[in-house]
């Protein structure tokens, strides 16, 4: 069945009133529990001291006692399974720049470790775009990615972290990363193989539990692109307040850069043109408790089997702030690309096919646990506005298509019932200076292990 645009908001409307309704009745939480048998240990042990100082007849008052404090020994055992629940929890972090699943590898005293994720996405289109002509879109129901870790420690010094995916339910398969570590200290470590390019949130922290949305912000994946990896090498580690990533990669290639943008140019490691490469580092600061500011930028040429060299600069400013329930995230790209007119001849694009000689875009996001310090679940109401255009300047002789200028909002709500599941539902409104905007409905539901 296909839901009009304004009968998708009525429903993401009625969801999210129905989530922040019933937030209070889903917030049954550990620390409650934990704290409701404490009060009653110390009720027990009163009453223990009590029988004692009483004098009661050895024997009937030594049962009575004997029964409380194997009472006080249960409820004991009880509370240190859950704070060790809780404990347990809290070291499912991420480490080094990746994601909590991603990071098993890093936990493991020595040998292997399996982690993985997955998603399931439904996508519900408007059958008209803005202008009202037919988008001609399908709804679709996809399972999303099915991606499998495998880490090998061979020493506390050396490692091997791995991720195969499988998108599409099988249909594809791909090494997104495979790299070896080897440990030195903390300001100070190497890494070498298919590495993820520490460019912008979603490229390194990808797995569905730890960013608000159904579906991946568009900037991150037609700018920056992700999920973007490459052949290379480089240093990372912590210098007091900071963190730092930087890696000599195999460049891009300019012969996949179209109009919508440069995410056709990623090698991933397969057979990859070695004519050119780039440089890409990553700079955070961490030092107050649930702020980080940072940049990141990629230099290179993209030439690589073609005329021209394609010079390639992109640069990135990010900043994250958690506090409470509250969670905030603003990211700002953009993109310079050199000798355009000429990768455009040698790709023959005429007209408003040319590639971007400069692209742009950013996003603003906010989030809210309304569940938050209540125990483990969580219920995050969000938002999102993003603004892109991959031909934000092109060369002379050529049109920008106003296609590419688009504006978007996401208004959604996630849910995570435990830590490592959970599920999402958005409304996507989507503008564009053409008006050839397609809204869209999204619900996915995914897991990390």
């Amino acid at each position: 069945m296909r839901l009009t645009r304004w009968r998708t908001l009525g429903l993401f409307a009625l969801l999210l009133s129905l989530a922040v309704a019933t937030a209070p009745a889903l917030a049954q939480a550990p620390d409650d529990r934990i704290d409701r048998l404490e009060q009653e240990v110390a009720t027990l042990k009163a009453a223990i001291a009590a029988m004692k100082e009483g004098g009661e007849a050895p024997a009937a008052g030594g049962d009575r006692v004997a029964e409380l404090e194997r009472q006080v020994e249960v409820l004991a055992q009880e509370i240190e399974k859950l704070r060790v629940g809780e404990a347990a929890a809290s070291a499912d972090t991420s480490s080094h720049g990746f994601g909590p699943a991603a990071s098993k590898i890093y936990r493991t005293e020595r040998g292997l470790s399996i982690g993985g994720y997955g998603e399931l996405l439904y996508q519900n289109f408007d059958r008209e775009r803005d202008n009202g002509t037919t988008s001609g879109k399908t709804d679709t129901v996809d399972v999303l990615r099915g991606v499998v870790y495998f880490g090998y420690k061979f020493s506390d010094r050396w490692l091997l972290n791995t991720e195969i995916e499988y998108e599409h339910a099988g249909s594809e398969v791909a090494v997104e990363f495979a790299y070896v570590d080897h440990l030195w200290r903390p300001a100070a470590n190497v890494r070498g193989g298919l590495v993820l390019i520490p460019m912008g949130f979603l490229n390194e922290l990808h797995e569905p539990t730890v960013f608000l949305g159904a579906r991946r912000p568009d900037v991150e994946q037609v700018l920056l692109p992700s999920t973007w990896r490459e052949v290379g090498a480089g240093l990372f580690g912590d210098l007091g307040p900071f963190t730092y990533r930087t890696y000599l990669v195999t460049g891009l290639r300019g012969a996949g850069f179209t109009a919508a943008g440069l995410r056709g140019g990623r090698q991933k490691g397969n057979q990859a043109k070695a004519e050119d490469f780039a440089w890409t580092g990553r700079l955070d600061f961490t030092g107050v408790p649930g702020l980080v500011v940072g940049a990141s930028g990629y230099l290179g040429d993209s030439g690589q089997d073609l005329g021209p060299a394609v010079g390639t600069q992109i640069v990135e400013g990010h900043l994250e702030w958690r506090w409470r329930g509250l969670e905030a995230r603003a990211l700002a790209v953009q993109a310079r690309l050199d000798d355009v007119a000429a990768l455009n001849r040698a790709l023959n694009l005429t007209g408003t096919q040319s590639v971007g000689e400069k692209l742009r875009g950013g996003y603003l996001q906010l989030g809210y646990d309304v569940l938050a310090g209540r125990g483990a679940q969580s219920l995050t109401p969000y938002a999102r506005w993003e603004s892109y255009n991959t031909q934000d300047e092109v060369p002379a002789g050529f049109r920008a298509n106003p296609a590419n200028d688009v504006e978007s909002l996401t208004l959604g709500v996630a849910w995570k019932p435990i830590d490592q599941l959970t599920l999402k539902v958005d409304h996507q409104n989507y503008d564009n200076a053409a008006g050839t905007g397609v809204d869209q409905l999204n619900v996915v539901l995914g897991w990390i292990f």
